[in-house]
């Protein structure tokens, strides 16, 4: 019989999975006995991204509100959670712990040094379906990928000319600044 075995009738099963899919987290509580360990049976149904508890999926749904409690008194960055607002303080450290064997450069987070190794490897994972360009990063391809859209969000407040990038536009305003820190060796004069 259905009720016996799922715990609930047919027409609250029927309820739970069309209204808020399969996997709501009221029939993930009733399957729980059922569960193997470190199944991931808990999703979020903002990302889809799946957990092991139902607390670590209730304290993920955070990230997906404009709630962000945790603030950096150097800075005034806010976080959805405490751990990373440690995490975040170590930039304001200047102590870096961690080293490229490679290159020598020096990291705060063992995650920013593994992120950067991969540039040592070769491996470029992230392509660009449009014109294939390849990156190491993910972060890299999607910042490419504005070039394609046409979207150009960072305007200069002097003389309006657009950028796809944020660091363009702060190179552009050099122009408009005076400052001029590139110099030509050979006859001294300076560039922007």
């Amino acid at each position: 019989d259905f009720q016996l075995h799922h715990g609930v009738s047919l027409g609250l099963w029927a309820h739970l999975k069309d209204q808020h899919g399969a996997r709501s987290q009221r029939s993930q509580e009733a399957d729980k006995p059922h569960r193997r360990k470190g199944e991931k049976t808990y999703s979020c149904d903002e990302c889809g991204k799946d957990f092991t508890r139902a607390e670590h999926l209730k304290r993920h749904q955070i990230i997906h509100s404009a709630v962000k409690p945790y603030s950096c008194e150097l800075c005034g960055k806010c976080f959805t959670q405490a751990g990373n607002l440690k995490t975040h303080q170590l930039i304001h450290s200047g102590f870096k712990a961690y080293n490229c064997d490679l290159c020598g450069k020096s990291f705060t987070l063992a995650q920013s040094l593994k992120k950067h190794q991969v540039i040592h490897s070769g491996v470029r994972p992230y392509s660009c379906e449009l014109c294939g360009k390849s990156f190491t990063q993910a972060g890299h391809l999607k910042t490419h990928q504005l070039i394609h859209s046409g979207v150009k969000a960072y305007s200069c407040d002097l003389c309006g000319k657009s950028f796809t990038q944020a660091g363009n536009l702060k190179t552009h305003q050099l122009i408009h600044s005076g400052f001029k820190a590139y110099n030509c060796d050979l006859c001294g004069k300076s560039f922007t």
